[in-house]
């Protein structure tokens, strides 16, 4: 998506969004008295965004290199870097707003998986302050890392359908539940999805959760349309390695939890542009049949 798309793109959601917004900040007793700023809400997202769908690692870089230089004919009204960085917070609700808008539409066949957003190094958690209270420690398959999880749930296409942040100690089943809402048909998730009560829970929602099994436990019968999907959750994991290397949602130079919220939600905005995203190039027929068989 070039950067004008992008703009109208981001600017016709904001026009509605804003009006709806501002009613709920009157009704809690805020933002009664408004003040444009000299850069508009969707110019601050636009920014971000873009800066996901670039190839720069740094946005410090990316905003003195290519915005200040490059970009004063589209924003004309462009401030210094250190005044955007304050302006970043601001946009952290319509992100979260227009993250929602760009969801996908479920087709009775999703995958779940968390991943890891790791805050700081293991040697410097007793020294690190910017999330002291907010972040844990938690275990992958790998080893101990102090931060977050994020949870995902994406359809056949690539899509993200539901998303869930929680500190890195949290049990992957927790969110399910939460996330699976709306959702209908068969969910495929790791064998960390394990749990008699969660499959009861979610098909009373109307999902029917399939995981493989333990070494330990004992063999199941599977059905052969169920052992094929169970082959095709590298979907999802080539979704959250797609997130962390080229929409760039994981970094440990954050200095404020808003900062570090906004940079997560751009990335999954910025991925959720993607005109190419992985998917299983299934017929309507195929999904029809696996989904309901």
């Amino acid at each position: 998506m070039s950067l004008l798309e992008l703009f109208c793109h981001v600017d016709d959601f904001w026009k509605t969004f804003a009006p709806a917004w501002r009613q709920i900040l009157l009704q809690a007793g805020k933002g009664k008295h408004h003040r444009a700023g000299q850069l508009a809400a969707s110019e601050i997202m636009t920014i971000l965004i873009q800066f996901h769908q670039s190839h720069y690692r740094d946005f410090k870089a990316f905003y003195t290199e290519q915005v200040l230089k490059h970009w004063r004919p589209e924003f004309p009204r462009l401030v210094s870097y250190q005044r955007f960085v304050e302006l970043i917070p601001s946009v952290l609700v319509p992100l979260s707003g227009y993250l929602e808008a760009c969801r996908g539409r479920c087709n009775g066949l999703s995958f779940v998986d968390s991943t890891k957003l790791v805050v700081c190094h293991n040697r410097r958690i007793k020294s690190h302050r910017v999330f002291a209270g907010l972040a844990e420690r938690g275990k992958d398959s790998v080893d101990w890392f102090y931060g977050f999880k994020l949870h995902l749930i994406v359809n056949d296409e690539g899509e993200i359908l539901a998303c869930r942040l929680t500190p890195a100690n949290v049990d992957d089943r927790r969110p399910v539940p939460y996330l699976a809402q709306g959702l209908f048909g068969k969910l495929i998730g790791d064998k960390g999805y394990l749990s008699q009560d969660l499959v009861a829970l979610l098909l009373r929602q109307g999902v029917e959760l399939l995981t493989p099994i333990r070494k330990n436990m004992k063999p199941r019968l599977v059905r052969l349309n169920d052992k094929l999907l169970l082959r095709k959750r590298v979907l999802i994991e080539t979704i959250n390695d797609q997130l962390k290397n080229i929409s760039q949602i994981e970094h440990s130079r954050h200095r404020s939890p808003a900062n570090f919220l906004v940079n997560v939600l751009a990335g999954l905005i910025a991925y959720c542009h993607q005109p190419k995203k992985p998917s299983l190039k299934l017929t309507p027929e195929t999904l029809a049949l696996l989904a309901t068989h």
